[in-house]
């Protein structure tokens, strides 16, 4: 079974979201904050990155990540949504990006096609 690491501080958001990931058949680990993923990340096989967390700026999360020289694809979920921002993340080792609002269906199409791409052999 495929697990996603949702690291999402909003319940409004992160509860809906464990539900319909559930639904599709992903086992789904929660965290509402970035210390608390980096803690859970073993195992993860992709995550879905809020870049608003209480503790820490979720770029950081991803860079600490990439620095243990993890490869798991990090997909952002954000509402920050200028180029500048986008372009920040994607250097900081996301592998790609949603802007808030979303379609959910369009975030389980990009998180299907990331993991599609992760998987891939060279």
């Amino acid at each position: 079974m495929t697990t996603v690491l949702l690291v999402e501080d909003d319940p409004a958001i992160s509860e809906p979201l464990a539900r319909a990931f559930g639904r599709e058949g992903y086992e789904v680990r929660a965290h509402g904050t970035g210390k608390g993923a980096l803690e859970e990340i073993a195992g993860a096989d992709i995550i879905v990155l809020d870049l608003g967390l209480p503790d820490m700026d979720g770029l950081d999360v991803a860079r600490q990540v990439r620095s243990r020289g993890l490869t798991t694809p990090i997909l952002m979920l954000t509402a920050r949504s200028e180029a500048t921002d986008l372009v920040v993340g994607l250097d900081a080792g996301a592998d790609d990006y949603v802007t808030k609002p979303y379609s959910y269906r369009e975030l389980l199409a990009r998180l299907k096609a990331v993991l599609r791409r992760s998987r891939a052999v060279p």
